[in-house]
């Protein structure tokens, strides 16, 4: 089957054409047809197009909303221009498969999209408002330009952790304000973590039981997640993505108090105060120079630049403490999985984070980890060490296209 898979953000559009099929999975033979993103949707949109084996594509045209975005991108996709195999006329693209932020405890699992799970992905907005509503827009536009005879499929970030205990999702609040408003965790990069335990499970050959690992998900947004006989046993996480490790331009964990102390102090709302823990803190904040962690490094290293120092080091230990917090949760894991832009692709902060913690049984082989990066995947663990420590590139979109073939084909979710 080809499923289109769609990832709607406020003003942007990106996308992946994939084959698979339950018979392709348990293989690993999903073929990647075309990607995509279209941003700046609303204005001048910016699009880089590509088809597999082909140069990207590059333009700029105005585009007033996502329907006309998935409408360029569709009228690309049947084009002579794109020339995609197996792909003639929209009819060949078979199902879409659609990111949803948060799906609340309503839905714990992947879903056909039907008007009634629209209502319940609107009932969600209020607790992403940035999200869900562009997620929606790419469902909205989708039906409009595909009809209904096009099967599409809701992947839930949250559904992922809904196997959480409550021990675990439940915050030292009046129980009560649980009970009527659901304040609790929730969790999120649940399409990475899940795809990663899976992946980890193909190349150990262990089964979903078998599973026990901890998953650290680094790029602008990070998280960790424990991993308990192959189910999310808890995540750092929480209500919202704002939670947990400190992130490009994300604050993290910190004194609520924090906020009534800056109200009073600089006299600043609480939409300002929101507007800063989530972009303007983080790497960006404590650095004052970027939330991009490549150019950090390099004015660690060409400038010796110490809040860029500070910034890094206090981002590493984050994740140290949560590895710590995880191990000691689960009663210890077999293995450390790095995953993310940064988890995959940034040897000196794998190095950062793994250092110091032999005692835990996890040893980096330098080499090794020096060498991985730009896609590959593997061990990168020294010889004898207690634990593995493996980079995994996550595939968020595989996911997403797999879940669909299942929801379509009304087949028991395997992985």
């Amino acid at each position: 089957m080809n499923i289109l898979v769609l990832n709607c953000g406020s003003s942007s559009l990106k996308f992946q054409i994939i084959e698979t099929d339950l018979d392709l999975i348990d293989k690993n033979a999903d073929v990647q047809k075309a990607k995509g993103v279209i941003e700046r949707i609303g204005s001048q949109a910016l699009i880089t197009l590509q088809a597999a084996g082909k140069p990207s594509m590059k333009q700029a045209t105005p585009l007033r909303d996502h329907r006309a975005a998935l409408d360029y991108l569709l009228r690309w996709i049947v084009s002579p221009e794109a020339h995609i195999p197996g792909i003639e006329s929209l009819g060949d693209l078979h199902a879409v498969g659609h990111r949803v932020v948060h799906g609340a405890e309503k839905f714990t699992r992947s879903l056909i999209i039907t008007d009634e799970v629209i209502r319940g992905i609107e009932d969600c907005i209020e607790l992403a408002p940035l999200h869900n509503p562009a997620n929606l827009k790419g469902i909205y536009a989708a039906r409009e330009l595909l009809g209904v005879g096009v099967p599409q499929a809701a992947v839930f970030d949250t559904s992922f952790h809904s196997t959480m205990p409550e021990t675990s999702y439940l915050y030292a609040l009046p129980y009560q304000l649980y009970r009527r408003h659901k304040i609790r965790r929730y969790g999120f990069h649940g399409t990475s973590h899940r795809y990663v335990a899976f992946r980890y499970r193909q190349l150990t050959g262990k089964s979903k039981e078998e599973t026990n690992i901890i998953t650290i998900h680094l790029g602008n947004g990070c998280s960790a997640c424990a991993v308990k006989n192959g189910d999310s046993y808890n995540t750092s996480m929480g209500l919202t993505p704002l939670e947990g490790l400190v992130m490009g331009t994300r604050g993290g964990d910190m004194d609520p108090s924090i906020l009534e102390f800056l109200a009073h102090k600089e006299g600043m709302s609480l939409s300002e105060i929101d507007t800063m823990l989530n972009k303007q803190s983080g790497l960006l904040g404590i650095s004052g120079l970027t939330n991009d962690m490549r150019d950090l490094l390099a004015e660690e290293h060409e400038h010796q630049d110490r809040r860029a120092k500070l910034a890094l080091d206090i981002f590493c230990l984050r994740v140290k403490k949560y590895i710590g917090a995880y191990l000691a949760e689960m009663g210890g894991a077999d293995a450390v999985v790095f995953t993310g832009g940064i988890g995959e692709n940034s040897p000196p902060i794998r190095q950062r984070v793994c250092s110091g913690l032999g005692f835990l049984g996890i040893n980096i082989d330098e080499q090794l980890n020096k060498e991985m990066y730009g896609g590959k995947e593997g061990e990168i663990g020294a010889k004898g060490s207690g634990m593995k420590t493996f980079v995994l590139p996550t595939n968020e979109e595989l996911l997403i296209a797999r879940d669909t073939v299942r929801c379509v084909k009304n087949a028991p979710r395997r992985w």
